[in-house]
């Protein structure tokens, strides 16, 4: 007789609070850990060979499976009798078409990291506030300011620049704003003051498939830098991101993040709240309200 034998239980492993927004991507990799340790970065190797509970091997090293069921043994072919003619017999009524079922289809992936992470946003107490905020001299300003750098350095600022170093000096200005819910050493609840604004931008990111997806890392110490700092840090992010070197230290510990519904023209926007993380600001389309534009 035959007895299965117990499968080896697998090591818990979670997703550290500090990834918030970035869970897809940090599952994914680890996917591609088990494949090939060697596939991912050390410090990815790290975290993953943590999870694992052990040191991985390569996949190039691992040995090949061994095949316990012996060779199949050539046999000669038995005669059979000839089948008996038998009468035709009318053709079978079509069947009736079944109807349409409704497809499950598992979340996996981003769609899988979304939802758990929107689960667990929830659990975070929040207020929303809305501002309506007049939005003509930034874009002459910021028309300005790309006609200098098309005479001199080169390059453009967009946008979300200026808005996103301007929610740094906000913050820097009123601290009480970078201030994230979480629990002390004794589980207890807890406000914790961030000594830096560890700035979360989100990258649009192609993927093999042709789908897209957002990643969301930080620029630490935002406070501490000049636009011109602020910029550089933004674009080399974003170069890096698209070039899929980022690293462990580029997710962690995100104070506050900035999403733009607006390109797609979205007026008003609640977008949900992160855990471990003091604010997310969602900025809305830069246009005339509607009530404005059928007016001469």
């Amino acid at each position: 007789m035959e007895e299965a034998l117990p499968m080896p239980k697998q090591p818990e492993r979670t997703v550290p609070e500090e990834f918030a927004g970035n869970e897809w991507l940090v599952e994914e990799l680890f996917e591609k850990f088990q494949a090939d340790p060697t596939s991912v970065g050390q410090k990815w190797r790290a975290l993953f060979e943590q999870w694992s509970g052990k040191e991985a091997v390569p996949a190039a090293q691992q040995p090949a499976p061994v095949n316990p069921s012996p060779a199949p043994v050539a046999t000669a072919p038995v005669a059979t009798p000839a089948a008996k003619p038998q009468a035709a017999t009318p053709a079978p009524a079509q069947p009736v078409a079944a109807p349409a079922q409704d497809q499950v289809v598992p979340l996996r992936g981003p769609a899988k990291a979304v939802a758990s992470n929107m689960e667990e946003s929830l659990s975070v107490p929040t207020a929303t506030t809305v501002r309506a905020i007049p939005a003509k001299l930034l874009i002459d300003n910021r028309t300005e300011i790309n006609k200098y750098l098309a005479r001199t350095r080169g390059g453009k600022v967009s946008f979300t620049h200026i808005i996103g170093y301007a929610i740094v000096r906000a913050l820097d200005a009123f601290p009480s704003m970078n201030v994230s819910y979480g629990a002390d050493e004794k589980g207890r609840p807890a406000a914790i003051q961030h000594a830096d604004v560890n700035f979360g931008l989100a990258i649009d990111l192609p993927r093999p498939d042709g789908s897209r997806n957002l990643v969301v890392p930080n620029i630490k110490g935002a406070q501490k830098l000049s636009f011109s700092e602020f910029w550089e840090a933004y674009n080399d992010i974003v170069k890096r991101g698209r070039e899929g070197k980022l690293g462990v230290e580029d997710f962690a510990g995100t104070t506050v993040s900035l999403t733009n519904p607006g390109g797609i023209g979205t007026v008003h926007s609640v977008p949900r709240l992160s855990k471990g993380q003091a604010a997310i600001i969602g900025a809305g389309a830069l246009d005339y309200p509607a009530e404005y534009r059928g007016t001469s």
